[in-house]
C-alpha cells in the first residue's frame, strides 16, 4: 500500500488545485469575449473544447490501461462518472452567459449538499442535526442568491436561468465525485481513472455544439486559446489534484476547501471585469457558504 503523503504536501495539492480552478470562470468569459458571443452553443463548444483538449493530452496513458488491475465495475464507474462530468460542465459553462461568476460559483461548488442528501436519501446515512440545519441554510442561501439575481442585483442577462443551470452543475458534480472515488476505490490510479473519466466527458460534450448550429472550427484563436487554458490549469492541475487528493483525504474536508473556488472566482472577475455582484448576491454566497460548512462539520 502506498504511504500517505505529509500533511502539508496534500494541503499544498488542495490549494493549488483550488486556484487552477477558480480560473476557470475567467476562462470562459475571455472566450466569450474573443467568440463576440455567449450564445449556448458557444459555451458548450467551450466545454466540449475543454475536456477533448484535455483527454487528448492525456492520450499518451492509455496504452497503461491493460494492465490495470481492478475490480469489476471500475471501468463503468469511471465511465459514468465522465459522463456525469460532461453533464457538469455543460451547465455550469453555460450558466456563465447568463449570470454573475460569483453566483455560478458558489451554486456550483454547493455539491456537499447534494452530496450529504443523496447518502441519506438512496444510500441510508444518517443525517446528524448539524448537517441537516447547513442544508436548511444553504438553501437559504442559493434562494438569497436567486434573489438578488432576479432583483438585478447581480451582473447577468438571465440570472435565474443561469442560477438554475449552476445548480444542475452542483448536482452533476456530486456525482462525479461520488462515482469517481469509488472507481478508485476500486483499483484504478488516478492517472487512469481521469483518462476514462475525461475522455468519457469529452464524448458526451462534442456533439453539444451542433445540436445548436454552432460550428467547431473558425473561430478567433482566442476562443481555442481559453479553452486550452481550461485544459491544462483547471482541468489537468485542478480537477486532478483534487482526484488525486481524495485517495488521500475525507471528502468532507475536500469539498470543504472546494468552498475557496467562488472567493478565488469572484476575486479574479473583479480584478479583470470588474463584476461586482450586488449585496443580496454576496449575502447569499456567504450564508450558502456557511450552511454547506455546517453541513460537512456535522458529518
Amino acid at each position: 500500500m502506498k504511504r500517505r503523503p505529509s500533511n502539508a504536501f496534500l494541503i499544498t495539492i488542495i490549494v493549488v488545485g483550488v486556484l487552477a480552478v477558480s480560473a476557470a470562470a475567467i476562462f470562459v468569459r475571455y472566450g466569450f469575449a474573443a467568440a463576440g458571443s455567449s450564445a449556448p452553443g458557444v459555451a458548450l463548444l467551450l466545454a466540449a473544447a475543454r475536456l477533448s483538449m484535455a483527454a487528448l493530452l492525456l492520450a499518451p496513458t492509455w496504452r497503461n490501461l491493460r494492465r490495470a488491475r481492478v475490480e469489476p465495475g471500475a471501468w463503468t464507474l469511471a465511465a459514468l462518472a465522465g459522463v456525469f462530468l460532461g453533464v457538469h460542465f455543460g451547465t455550469w459553462i453555460t450558466s456563465l452567459a447568463y449570470t454573475s461568476v460569483a453566483a455560478s460559483v458558489t451554486l456550483v461548488t454547493s455539491n456537499p449538499i447534494w452530496v450529504a442528501l443523496v447518502g441519506w436519501l438512496w444510500l441510508g446515512d444518517r443525517v446528524s442535526r448539524r448537517t441537516a440545519l447547513g442544508i436548511a441554510v444553504a438553501t437559504l442561501g442559493g434562494v438569497l442568491i436567486g434573489l438578488g439575481g432576479a432583483s438585478g442585483d447581480a451582473a447577468g442577462s438571465n440570472p435565474l436561468l443561469g442560477d438554475g443551470l449552476a445548480l444542475l452543475g452542483a448536482w452533476a458534480v456530486s456525482g462525479y465525485f461520488l462515482l469517481g472515488r469509488e472507481a478508485q476505490r476500486r483499483g484504478l490510479s488516478t492517472g487512469q481513472y481521469v483518462a476514462v473519466a475525461y475522455a468519457a466527458a469529452a464524448l458526451v460534450l462534442l456533439p453539444l455544439p451542433a445540436l445548436f448550429g454552432t460550428p467547431y472550427l473558425g473561430w478567433p484563436w482566442g476562443v481555442y486559446g481559453a479553452a486550452l487554458g481550461m485544459a491544462l490549469l483547471s482541468q489537468l492541475v485542478g480537477h486532478t489534484s483534487f482526484n488525486w487528493a481524495i485517495r488521500y483525504v475525507a471528502p468532507a474536508l475536500l469539498t470543504l476547501a472546494i468552498l475557496f473556488e467562488p472567493l478565488g472566482s469572484g476575486l479574479l472577475a473583479y480584478l479583470f471585469f470588474g463584476e461586482v455582484p450586488g449585496r443580496l448576491v454576496f449575502a447569499g454566497a456567504a450564508v450558502l457558504i456557511a450552511g454547506v460548512a455546517l453541513a460537512v462539520s456535522g458529518d
